[in-house]
């Protein structure tokens, strides 16, 4: 039997699968989202069950999270993503201490007890410079795909400053940037250190290790090194890490097949 987590993001839809007895990733997938996540929702989880041979039936349990986790109609509970991202690191990362969560709208310090229950959390969706949306609106502006920041900031010797921490007013230096010749790999290292540096006021010195990195902006190379230096910690980029949040959700929704229920948030 199968339980899923449907991880209802501000600019992806996940779901992974989980065998309901070993927790054992079955399948997993990601599409953009749209204005309607349950149908969206709806679309993923059928196209992985079909490629699985499985059928809705034998779907036990659905817990959805995520910023649209309460529009999921097919879930039966709805749970936060500071508590998914704690349980699927976790289940990754056993011993992990602290989790650093980038996403495309908001950035999440999660603090784990030794028994990896949440000690405490701080979370910026207020702005955009710490979030992944810095990143698109520095594609946009040079005009390259999102995916291809990477292998511009792998080319950068010598990062720019990027002295504004407010999106609005960074494009505008930017753009200044590039008409004094300022080369485009260097802006992108700046943009990516100017984005670690917002996420390490946030998280403060005091973070236990090991520290893991997850999210989109987790999977754009640069970016884990920049977040390393700007906390002064060794950083681990979590497997997967896209997908976390969605593996916390599948994993509690095989805990309710249990009888262990977790509180819906």
């Amino acid at each position: 039997m199968i339980c899923a987590g449907v991880d209802a993001g501000s600019r992806m839809l996940k779901i992974v699968l989980v065998d309901d007895g070993t927790l054992a990733v079955t399948a997993s997938g990601v599409l953009d989202e749209g204005i309607d996540q349950d149908a969206l929702a709806v679309q993923l989880l059928e196209r992985l069950l079909a490629e699985g041979g499985v059928r809705r039936q034998d779907v036990r349990a659905v817990v959805a999270t995520g910023y649209g986790r309460k529009l999921i109609g097919m879930a039966d509970a709805a749970i936060t993503e500071v508590t998914c991202q704690a349980w699927g690191v976790r289940r990754r990362v056993p011993d992990a201490r602290t989790i650093i969560d980038i996403g495309g709208q908001d950035s999440k310090l999660v603090r784990l007890k030794p028994d990896g229950a949440v000690s405490d959390f701080a979370m910026n969706d207020r702005c955009a410079a710490g979030t992944g949306r810095f990143l698109e609106v520095l594609a946009t502006r040079l005009g390259v795909k999102l995916a291809h920041l990477g292998e511009l900031v792998q080319r950068s010797r010598k990062p720019a400053t990027i002295s504004n921490m407010c999106v609005v007013f960074a494009e505008t230096e930017i753009i200044g940037l590039l008409a004094s010749g300022t080369l485009p790999e260097d802006i992108v290292a700046g943009v990516q250190g100017s984005i670690a540096t917002r996420v390490a006021a946030m998280a403060g010195r005091n973070l236990t290790e090991p520290i893991i990195f997850t999210g989109g902006v987790a999977m754009v190379p640069g970016m884990e090194a920049a977040l390393q230096s700007a906390l002064g910690k060794p950083v681990l980029l979590a497997p997967d890490p896209q997908m976390t949040c969605a593996l916390g959700a599948a994993i509690l929704a095989a805990h309710r097949v249990r009888g262990r229920h977790p509180p819906a948030c």
